[in-house]
């Protein structure tokens, strides 16, 4: 069984940073692709950065120059880096992890972490 345990949330003002990390475990090898999502209040859920296998990052639109996908296979470790939040980054922040790449998934992945809140202020 997969579990995902979500941390590095806060509140910061706009324009700062901050770091989110999915600590993984429950599997062996690193072939799992992962992804962090967000939903911000009254909408939808959305995809913000994946991790596929043997591809390289995708990110949405909204955050591409700003946030940073990583993995840390040692410590089986995804991590979100985000720099110039601005307000409408505001979101509960999730992880997930699925066999297949997310990037091709019609389905949700099968593994989520819990969400984490991050709240951007001008």
């Amino acid at each position: 069984q997969v579990r995902l345990k979500t941390s590095g949330g806060g509140s910061v003002q706009a324009g700062a940073s901050l770091t989110l990390s999915c600590e993984a475990s429950g599997y062996t090898h690193s072939g799992y692709s992962m992804a962090w999502y967000r939903q911000s209040e009254g909408k939808e859920r959305e995809v913000v950065a994946i991790r596929n296998n043997h591809r390289g990052p995708v990110y949405a639109d909204s955050v591409k120059g700003r946030f940073t996908i990583s993995y840390d296979i040692p410590k089986k470790t995804l991590y979100l880096q985000m720099t110039n939040l601005n307000i409408e980054d505001t979101a509960m922040y999730t992880c997930a992890a699925d066999e297949e790449n997310i990037s091709n998934l019609r389905r949700a992945a099968h593994y989520w972490g819990q969400a984490t809140q991050v709240s951007v202020s001008s």
